[in-house]
């Protein structure tokens, strides 16, 4: 494959897999689904279209993106861009950056075609939201088809102030599994 990013620079081609990130390979390749989305607010439900894209440049980092926009008009939703860094005893550090002026530290476990992630920092710019925590559950099933993310987003602190015990952001819930568009060679 290759790529060219611009008149100066050439084309690159895709290096062989980092050995380190064999335990990730099964996450290579862009992923399609729709899904639907709700706050405890008064802000109404809502129907997305996500994209999920995992690839590599040959180095022992993974790299991410995510984007969501609204099926009923086209507009974006959300994005998001990161790196998966594989650690050894099938553990694994990311880094995700957030539109909303977050940046999300998060450590795991890779084991048998699933990923979960818990926040260890969530750092926020001063106009974003106080966001404390983010879960996150990704699983490949069957032969690497299909793929289920879950992402809960957990808030403390109401706009008056208080602490709340409900989670006040966004839980989206695929409503169909991620399917693989393409798959991005090891």
């Amino acid at each position: 494959v290759a790529v060219v990013f611009g008149p100066s620079v050439g084309a690159v081609t895709t290096p062989p897999l980092h050995p380190a990130l064999g335990p990730l390979a099964f996450l290579l390749g862009e992923w399609a689904g729709t899904g639907a989305g709700s706050y405890p607010t008064d802000i109404r439900d809502f129907r997305y279209h996500e994209e999920v894209r995992f690839w590599h440049g040959g180095k022992p980092v993974l790299l991410y993106t995510q984007r969501t926009v609204d099926l009923d008009d086209g507009a974006p939703l959300h994005a998001e861009m990161g790196f998966w860094r594989p650690q050894p005893d099938d553990r694994v550090e990311v880094v995700i950056s957030h539109p909303t002026g977050h940046a999300e530290v998060s450590a795991g476990s890779v084991v048998d075609g699933r990923v979960e992630l818990a926040t260890t920092a969530v750092t926020a710019t001063g106009t974003a939201k106080e966001v404390t925590a983010v879960e996150r559950t990704f699983t490949v099933a069957g032969d690497a088809e299909l793929i289920r993310i879950g992402l809960q987003r957990r808030l403390e602190g109401s706009t008056a102030g208080n602490v709340e015990d409900e989670p006040r952001h966004a839980c989206p819930r695929l409503r169909d599994p991620l399917r693989r568009c393409h798959r991005q060679p090891p």
